[in-house]
């Protein structure tokens, strides 16, 4: 599962760039800042604010494309671009977070 949602090249060349305490590091980071992510999203889809949907996507798919999420990368792509309010699509990106989360610890730990 982990190679579908994780380009497993792409997180080894950011640990081999940039060490593999320091790219823990970012993953945790990642990790933790989605939740205000996440809650920007929400937060636009309230407000009807285009503007602050697209911004906390385009992050999401920013930071998920620098550690290789690729399914994630995509799906918040795809709701960046749409700028459509979609309540489901988001519910779908949270739980691709989920697992992707899940995958991306997985690699610390190897």
């Amino acid at each position: 599962m982990t190679q579908d949602l994780i380009d497993r090249s792409v997180f080894d060349e950011l640990a081999d760039s940039v060490g593999s305490d320091f790219a823990a590091e970012l993953v945790d980071t990642f990790l933790s800042d989605a939740g205000t992510m996440f809650g920007s999203l929400d937060q636009a889809i309230a407000d009807q604010d285009v503007d602050l949907y697209r911004r906390a996507a385009h992050s999401l798919k920013s930071n998920a494309q620098t550690f290789g999420a690729t399914m994630l990368a995509a799906q918040a792509r795809e709701i960046e671009l749409s700028g459509v309010f979609d309540a489901a699509a988001i519910a779908t990106l949270r739980a691709t977070f989920d697992m992707s989360a899940t995958a991306l610890k997985g690699l610390l730990d190897d």
